[in-house]
């Protein structure tokens, strides 16, 4: 499946249903991964460009099926980390410190305390 059936999949909803229901599990690193691109693709300033790229990536995340079952233990959500952090490398010209912020703020409402270090790992992969 290209980048373009992968958008097909994307909508809104069903990202919030599935990082909702899955956040503990899949992780700090796939969480805040989902919310920036999240995030950007609700920012009116992300070029079209980007946003395709995001709408691919949230595809791939929410889809049922994936290239490694998300109910896997610990390598579940490896494809879908690698997924997103490939998109972020390809536009992390748009990522902003204020779209970093909300996805470090949303994080802090589920996740009463992380290691933020964990984030500093994902920004050196996107930038």
């Amino acid at each position: 499946m290209n980048k373009e059936e992968y958008k097909d999949f994307y909508n809104e909803q069903s990202f919030k249903n599935k990082l909702q229901k899955f956040a503990k599990t899949a992780g700090i690193q796939v969480v805040y991964s989902a919310l920036l691109l999240y995030y950007m693709m609700k920012d009116p300033s992300v070029p079209l460009r980007a946003k395709v790229i995001i709408a691919a990536a949230l595809g791939y995340f929410i889809l049922p099926t994936d290239a490694i079952p998300d109910l896997a233990p610990l390598v579940g959500y490896s494809d879908d980390l690698g997924v997103l952090i490939f998109a972020l490398s390809q536009i992390s010209d748009s990522i902003t410190t204020e779209l970093q912020e909300k996805a470090k703020s949303q994080l802090r409402s589920w996740f009463n305390d992380f290691d933020e270090e964990k984030l500093d790992e994902i920004h050196a992969k996107i930038f």
